[in-house]
């Protein structure tokens, strides 16, 4: 028995006056309105509507019963218009994860300017360095950094290719010199960043001859966050790996220096993940596409003021 389609003929009924008016409203055989009522009569132990050859009538059950299946159907109308417009209008709350230099300086600006075109979308971010679990979790998206991704079923946007780079402050170059080389590094204190995507042990250069990897020297110094990073750079306590979009700013105003400027390091993939293709919710499909758009040009105008304040 459905009761829920049960509950709109007897709604169809009472309104209509007649359990013929009521299936032509249906679509449906007027058998099949007066075995729903029946039945919801039999479940209910209730008899809901008097019935005569001429005229039927609904008892005081019935007039309390019904005023409960309008409310429950009007429910389920609505709930279904609403879902229906999350295909069509961008609304609600999107609940994001990007890791941690790409969430402060792409993310929120995306953000910002997203909401400023689709006010009714609001955004839930966790900056974190790490891929997390999307479904165990309840994200909506994750923005991660990835020379590539594993096979998870999940749908994936390229949304880039950025990269990092050496680092120093001024006053670190002034005391102990510029390496001319990734080998000189290990003249030099090497601050390690320790994530799941930047390597510890083993920096992997791309110069003028190629690739080429080296061991890094005993680090004095250890942080899991490129901005952190970048704070431990500037206090002069040695050379540091550097993401461009975490040194720009530094490079342009003159407190961090580019070291070995022929080289870069640790060439990724910035990818947006989220879990279906189908029936997704146009807040995910606007933002999805919004990103596609505006994090090129973010990566592209970062990489152009690097090279700039190098020169």
């Amino acid at each position: 028995m459905d009761v829920f389609q049960s509950m709109r003929c007897f709604i169809a009924v009472a309104q209509s006056g007649s359990f013929t008016a009521a299936a032509e409203l249906l679509d449906t055989t007027t058998t099949n309105v007066s075995k729903a009522v029946s039945a919801l009569e039999a479940r209910l132990h209730t008899r809901l509507i008097n019935r005569t050859t001429r005229r039927l009538a609904l008892t005081e059950a019935g007039l309390r019963y019904l005023q409960r299946c309008e409310r429950i159907v009007d429910d389920v109308r609505e709930a279904d218009e609403e879902a229906g417009t999350a295909q069509t209008l961008p609304v609600g709350r999107l609940k994001i994860h990007a890791m941690s230099a790409i969430g402060n300086h792409y993310v929120i600006d995306a953000i910002a300017r997203y909401r400023e075109i689709h006010p009714t979308v609001m955004f839930d971010l966790t900056l974190t360095n790490r891929v997390p679990d999307l479904l165990e979790e309840g994200y909506d998206m994750s923005i991660v950094l990835a020379r590539d991704l594993p096979d998870s079923g999940f749908v994936a946007q390229r949304l880039g290719m950025t990269y990092s780079i050496l680092c120093a402050s001024p006053a670190y170059v002034q005391k102990l010199g510029m390496p001319d080389s990734p080998a000189a590094l290990s003249e030099h204190e090497c601050l390690r960043i320790v994530n799941t995507v930047m390597p510890v042990e083993h920096w992997t250069f791309e110069g003028p001859q190629g690739m080429e990897t080296i061991t890094i020297p005993l680090s004095p110094f250890h942080i899991n966050t490129a901005d952190g990073m970048t704070i431990a750079i500037r206090k002069g306590m040695g050379i540091g790996i550097q993401p461009i979009a975490s040194a720009v700013d530094g490079l342009r105003a003159g407190t961090l220096v580019r070291v070995l400027p022929k080289y870069r390091l640790e060439e990724l993939n910035l990818f947006a993940i989220y879990p279906s293709r189908k029936f997704v919710d146009a807040k995910i499909r606007t933002w999805v596409e919004f990103l596609k758009q505006s994090i090129p040009q973010l990566l592209a105008s970062d990489e152009r003021a690097a090279q700039t304040a190098e020169n």
